[in-house]
């Protein structure tokens, strides 16, 4: 598709009444307009939770989702087919006791629904007689990014930010490919519940990536970088396209010069904002309110006990201005929450949904968020991060006599009952008397995630956040996270590596 043609695909953007801009949006009345983006009643979406109620002692929830995707590429210079996706759909869940029932419809007609609604309780208990309730407006008590910010930016403005981060660097020594991706979306929906609550909300999301692969000797490494979150275009006064370019290829050249890691165990120095990624893992998914509430989690049963060094405060915040993690309500209708999780080494507490808050007899956290009207929420991370300390990061790296700094993430694994992980570093350096000296390949940080909160000996004054890249998946579903983490020492850890340390 030549530039002509994808500028035309793409307007049809423009069709939609709802996706006018913020001006709009505030001048009519966003009830009315939200009620016809599903094209709905209040009156049929009291009749659908209704029709899901089994008892008295039952829970009805109907969740509506109206969300567009789109996604560009440009690979070696060429633009390529651009991805345009328009999901709609909804979903009805029915809580009695431990059983669950759902079922979901692409359709917003009320006799789907009304069906949808029936079948999720016919999984549950069929129905004997029915049961008043009312729905009550619940307004969100503050919102931590802009309604939409989305719908307004135009087609040329995303080919030229594609090409502003292609024509910095193409043509460096090594480069064998650059691809840089743009992708922008919109989810709008409601959720009404036999609690009485009606709340809506809108939910953009921005994200911008550069791939860069270079070669040298027959040796091909990969640089990655990018970027983004619950904003628009105002994202790049502080991260230009140039810029994301550039450390994606400043990433690549410095593998080309790492030489094999050494295997054994070493002080590690985890940097600020990505090393966040091994929090979120091996920390944050052992606190959801699921496994604790199954006893499936290392840290089942352990409220008010200490877990972690003094010096270590973790907190789960979906509060953050614009974080891709951010969340003005779950996907429950419930606020987000800024929790505190482990403070000063002290468990304090874990996030929950509907059913681990009912469980343990604790307030909704706000951490109930699902991927799509496809799936039921369960508990999630919103944004994960451990609060700053006392140390700079120099302290921390001139107290280290031999060990490893490890900056950026390819992936990982962790076992949530026993808390056991397996993260592969694509960014690490040796530390020598106290200095970071060459780049090494080939790290894999081998460890227990309540272990490794022991053995925290240091905490830095940098918390960082990792600038919009991460998403998290669990039970088949994939969110937006966002994580963050000051530099910290550890003070031994294994280290899969290439040869003997």
């Amino acid at each position: 598709m030549d530039r002509r043609d994808f500028l035309k695909t793409i307007s049809f953007l423009s069709i939609f009444p709802f996706l006018k801009g913020t001006n709009t949006l505030r001048r009519n009345n966003l009830n009315k307009e939200i009620l016809e983006i599903f094209e709905i009643s209040e009156s049929d979406i009291e009749k659908i939770v209704k029709k899901a109620l089994i008892n008295r002692s039952s829970f009805s929830e109907l969740y509506l989702e109206y969300s567009i995707n789109s996604f560009l590429k440009l690979e070696d210079g060429d633009l390529k087919e651009p991805s345009i996706s328009i999901k709609r759909g909804a979903g009805v869940r029915v809580i009695s006791g431990e059983k669950i029932g759902y079922s979901y419809t692409e359709s917003f007609e009320i006799n789907d629904l009304l069906k949808i609604a029936d079948t999720s309780a016919s999984i549950v208990k069929f129905r004997s007689e029915s049961f008043p309730f009312h729905l009550s407006h619940n307004k969100i008590r503050k919102r931590f990014y802009p309604q939409d910010v989305i719908s307004g930016i135009r087609p040329k403005t995303k080919t030229e930010l594609l090409q502003r981060g292609f024509n910095k660097i193409k043509g460096e020594d090594n480069i064998i490919k650059i691809s840089a991706f743009y992708g922008d979306s919109l989810k709008i929906k409601i959720i009404a519940n036999s609690d009485g609550l009606l709340v809506y909300d809108y939910q953009p999301l921005l994200r911008y990536n550069v791939e860069v692969i270079a070669e040298r000797k027959g040796v091909r490494v990969r640089g990655y970088e990018g970027g983004g979150g619950r904003m628009g275009v105002d994202y790049f006064a502080k991260n230009p396209p140039e810029k994301i370019a550039e450390e994606a290829l400043r990433q690549a050249l410095v593998q080309l010069e790492a030489s094999d890691s050494p295997a054994g165990e070493f002080e590690i120095v985890l940097a600020s904002g990505d090393s966040g990624v091994l929090l979120h893992e091996s920390i944050g998914h052992p606190l959801e309110g699921d496994f604790n509430r199954k006893k499936t989690s290392a840290f089942t049963d352990r409220i008010g006990e200490k877990v972690a060094c003094e010096e270590c405060t973790i907190v789960d915040s979906g509060q953050i201005e614009n974080s891709r993690g951010s969340i003005n309500i779950d996907d429950e209708g419930n606020p987000s929450g800024t929790n505190v999780l482990i403070e000063k080494g002290i468990l304090r507490g874990y996030m929950h949904d509907k059913i681990s808050s009912g469980y343990f007899r604790a307030e909704p956290t706000g951490n109930g968020r699902r991927e799509s009207y496809e799936h039921y929420p369960v508990p999630r991370m919103t944004n994960t991060y451990m609060t700053s300390g006392k140390y700079s990061p120099e302290e921390i790296i001139k107290s280290t006599k031999k060990g490893i700094y490890v900056k950026s993430y390819s992936g990982g694994e962790v076992d949530i009952s026993s808390g056991d992980f397996v993260f592969k570093a694509t960014e690490a350096y040796l530390i020598e008397s106290g200095k970071i000296t060459k780049p090494i390949k080939g790290v894999t940080l081998i460890g227990n995630g309540p272990e490794i909160l022991t053995k925290i000996s240091m905490v830095g004054n940098d918390l960082k956040f990792s600038d919009g890249k991460w998403t998290c998946g669990k039970d088949g579903q994939s969110v937006p996270v966002g994580v963050g983490i000051p530099t910290i020492k550890i003070s031994k850890l294994t280290v899969g590596g290439t040869k003997e340390g």
